[in-house]
């Protein structure tokens, strides 16, 4: 049984709405161009697929994609979109579902490795890629960098989003290599969340939802001993999807490894 905890149908349904501003084609670009490029003339494979975000506009390019996902609700979302006989999905976990065929390609965007909450199943995701590419094949990963230099000496939380409309912060456990990711979301339904509080500058109208989410936060360099037990070798590895060079104050990173051929 996977780690990963399971999305509820009530989060695939809002998920799309809540992701509609990394959903543009503005946003999602650069990440495409990347993914369609390292496909070639080959199909892909997407990890953790959700509900289509990037595989029907990727699928929309020209290129063959088939996902695995865990959540079914997250799939029923995804089958408004498109149909199984056009991109196939396999309900699953990531770390150990098989799909029939080779893949030159098989991507896990979002940091949705660290849904896998133990590093034996981390390192049987990377084996599972390796296991579904073709020779000369590429396993795309893309994962934010721990952002353990913002605690404060003594602290074990740290914000990663203050907006109108969002408050986000990790907080971290050091020793277990974990984190829980907090989110207080303003909503419109009066039925979530508390009032404002009586206090100067607080909105007696706004209503938020609270929800949290475990992680196990991973370094690029042991994700690229986790790639060398799956037999796979860095290619690359970037800032963002743009090609930015990675550097020691880089949040993030997008690497590619490649099967021998």
């Amino acid at each position: 049984m996977t780690s990963s905890e399971l999305w509820s149908r009530r989060t695939a349904e809002r998920y799309d709405a809540e992701e509609r501003a990394n959903s543009s084609a503005e946003a999602l670009g650069p990440m495409l161009d990347l993914l369609a490029e390292l496909a070639g003339d080959g199909r892909a494979l997407e990890f953790a697929i959700g509900t289509g975000k990037v595989g029907c506009p990727l699928r929309e390019r020209g290129t063959p994609v088939s996902g695995i996902e865990l959540s079914p609700h997250m799939v029923a979302v995804l089958r408004r979109r498109i149909g199984e006989d056009r991109l196939p999905v396999v309900v699953g976990d990531m770390a150990t579902t098989v799909v029939p065929g080779e893949f030159s390609l098989v991507h896990l965007v979002y940091n949705t490795i660290s849904n896998l909450l133990t590093q034996d199943e981390q390192v049987e995701c990377f084996r599972n890629a390796a296991r579904h590419l073709a020779p000369g094949g590429r396993f795309v990963v893309e994962l934010g960098v721990p952002p353990l230099r913002s605690l404060p000496p003594g602290q074990d939380a740290a914000p990663f989003d203050v907006s109108e409309r969002h408050l986000g912060f990790d907080t971290f456990d050091l020793v277990a290599q974990l984190l829980v990711s907090h989110h207080f979301t303003r909503t419109d339904d009066p039925e979530t969340g508390d009032a404002g509080a009586d206090e100067p500058g607080a909105d007696d109208s706004a209503r938020f939802r609270r929800g949290t989410s475990q992680h196990r936060y991973a370094w690029p360099a042991e994700l690229d001993l986790m790639a060398r037990i799956a037999g796979l070798e860095l290619e690359r590895r970037t800032g963002d999807w743009h090609g930015a060079p990675f550097t020691g104050d880089s949040p993030k990173h997008a690497s590619v490894w490649r099967r021998p051929a």
